[in-house]
Formats: C-alpha cells, sequence, structure tokens
C-alpha cells in the first residue's frame, strides 16, 4: 500500500512542478506587465473583471493572482473594491488549466518535455517562455497518466473504496474532500487532475465529482489567507472576499447540484471533459451572477468583518 500512496504523491509533485514551471515561463517576461494591466484596467468593476480572466489565464492561477492583488493593495497603489472583480474574474481564468488537460497528446508528451527542456537553456526572452510552457504542459500530463495509472490500485483498497462509496451518498463529505485536498496541496486544478481518472474509471459520480470540484473552490482561498497576515486591514479584506465570494458560489449552486450535473452530461459523454466543464460553467454562472452587486458585495465583506466601508 505504502508504494502506491508514494507513487501518487511523486506524481502529484510533478503535476505541481509543471503547473509552476509553466506559470514561471508565461510570467517571467510580463510579470511588471501584468501589474501594469491590473492597475490600468481596474478602474471599473467590469475592467477589473476582464483583467482579472485574462491575466489569471496567462499565470494559470488564482492564487497567485490573489497574491498579487493583495500585495497591490497592502501597498496602496490599488483599493479594496477593484479587487472585486479581479476576484470573480480569476475564478473564470483558472479553468483554463482544466480544460487543456482533457486533451489527448500523449503521444507529444516526451517531445513536449525535451523541445520544452533544451529551450529553457535559453533564459532569455521568447525562447524560455515558450519552453517553460512546454515543458510544464509535458510533466502536467506525464502526471495525468500517472494518475490514471493508479487509480485501479488505490481504489482496490477497502477502505479507499468505501469512502469513495460516501462521498458519492453524501455530497457533504465530497464537499469536505475537495476542501480539505485543496487546501493542503495548494491547487484546485491538482485536485481537479485527481478526481478526473476517477471519473474515467466511474468510481466517482459526476455530482460526486462536481461537489469535489466546489469543495476545491473553497480551499484553493487558503493561500490568500496566508498572503494576508501581516498586511493591511484592506488587504485583509481581499482574502476575506475571495473566501465568501466563493463560499456564496458553493451554497448557490448546491441546491441545484444534480440538475447541473444533468445539463453538464448533456453537453459531453467523457466523463474528465464533463468536469473541466462544470469547472468553467460554476465559474461563469457564479461570477456573472455576483458581477453586478460588487459594490454592495464589497461593503457587506467589510462591514461583517468589522471594518469601516471601503
Amino acid at each position: 500500500m505504502m508504494h502506491i500512496f508514494s507513487l501518487f504523491a511523486v506524481f502529484l509533485t510533478i503535476f505541481i512542478f509543471g503547473m509552476t514551471v509553466m506559470r514561471i515561463g508565461l510570467s517571467a517576461a510580463s510579470q511588471q506587465k501584468l501589474k501594469n494591466w491590473l492597475l490600468k484596467y481596474t478602474d471599473t468593476t467590469w475592467k477589473s473583471f476582464l483583467a482579472g480572466i485574462l491575466i489569471t489565464a496567462i499565470m494559470q492561477s488564482s492564487s497567485a493572482v490573489m497574491v498579487i492583488v493583495i500585495g497591490l493593495v497592502a501597498a496602496g497603489i490599488m483599493n479594496f473594491r477593484q479587487s472585486i472583480g479581479i476576484i470573480l474574474g480569476a475564478n473564470i481564468g483558472t479553468t483554463v488549466t482544466t480544460e487543456i488537460i482533457t486533451l489527448d497528446i500523449t503521444q507529444l508528451i516526451m517531445p513536449f518535455i525535451f523541445i520544452g527542456f533544451v529551450l529553457i537553456l535559453f533564459p532569455k526572452g521568447w525562447s524560455f517562455c515558450l519552453g517553460s510552457t512546454l515543458f510544464g504542459l509535458g510533466c502536467m500530463f506525464v502526471a495525468m497518466n500517472g494518475f490514471e495509472t493508479l487509480s485501479g490500485p488505490i481504489t482496490d483498497l477497502k477502505w479507499v473504496e468505501n469512502f469513495l462509496h460516501l462521498t458519492d451518498e453524501h455530497v457533504w463529505m465530497s464537499l469536505g474532500l475537495g476542501t480539505t485536498m485543496t487546501a493542503v496541496i495548494q491547487s484546485s486544478t491538482a485536485t481537479t487532475a485527481i478526481i478526473m481518472p476517477l471519473m474515467n474509471e466511474n468510481i466517482l459520480t459526476l455530482t460526486s465529482g462536481i461537489a469535489i470540484l466546489l469543495g476545491a473552490n473553497i480551499g484553493t482561498c487558503v493561500t490568500a489567507l496566508i498572503a494576508c497576515i501581516g498586511t493591511s486591514k484592506e488587504a485583509k479584506l481581499v482574502a476575506f472576499a475571495h473566501v465568501w465570494i466563493n463560499i456564496i458560489g458553493v451554497v448557490l449552486f448546491l441546491p441545484f447540484l444534480n440538475g447541473f450535473s444533468e445539463i453538464v452530461m448533456l453537453l459531453t459523454q467523457l466523463p474528465d471533459v464533463q468536469i473541466a466543464h462544470a469547472s468553467v460553467l460554476f465559474n461563469v454562472i457564479s461570477s456573472l451572477l455576483l458581477l453586478p452587486c460588487a459594490g454592495l458585495l464589497a461593503s457587506w465583506i467589510a462591514r461583517i468583518h468589522g471594518f469601516r466601508a471601503v
């Protein structure tokens, strides 16, 4: 049993490493530009929303974007209200990765890793960016194949099988599992990558998988909460807003989970693609529902946390 979980830990490390390398490559050449874009295009909620989508799609991490925004607010360069639109947009932008990892590029994995490694040796300009992106993608797909290989042996363990059956029967257990996993590994995308093979093997139902996905959206807020420690009151509000926005989105969707699952099943018959599409739909719908209320949301969050409205 230990060797199975050791391999699982190795593949999880490879996946997160690949995500990190890809993110570094995409943002290294444009880190300052991304900050400048945030400052330039956040004077209205809609602009902040679109900037959040674009920058998170580039950086491939909503948590990384949150850390940048918290830093800008803490420095007094941006205010709390501007961050609401960015948070809503970041939740959509981060779904790009989950759609990418559903693609079947098995034959391209080794070329991606080899070409990416060679290009990384030239640490300046487009070659480093492209090399990091290819190398990171290759690592992520290696890990995905590893997760798929291990899904059978892991679920053959009786206690794992029993636990997964419980998550199918109790949505709150699925929600808690997704929240806990993501809080520990600090990546909602990695959590999604882990459950995708279980979906493909029909070990998890779509409803249970979506509930885990919803929990992952809450668990990913831990990074922002850690980043706000020791910062200004207004910067702390950004982290609190990230938590509340994701919790509100989950609460809005939970009563309609079965109906939502049926809608997702109409889009595709492939289980892993279903969970990726569910992630996109959930984040797009919840963000668009909350966007018109961004000002009220900011005031409410400031009030319940004992801060003067900002």
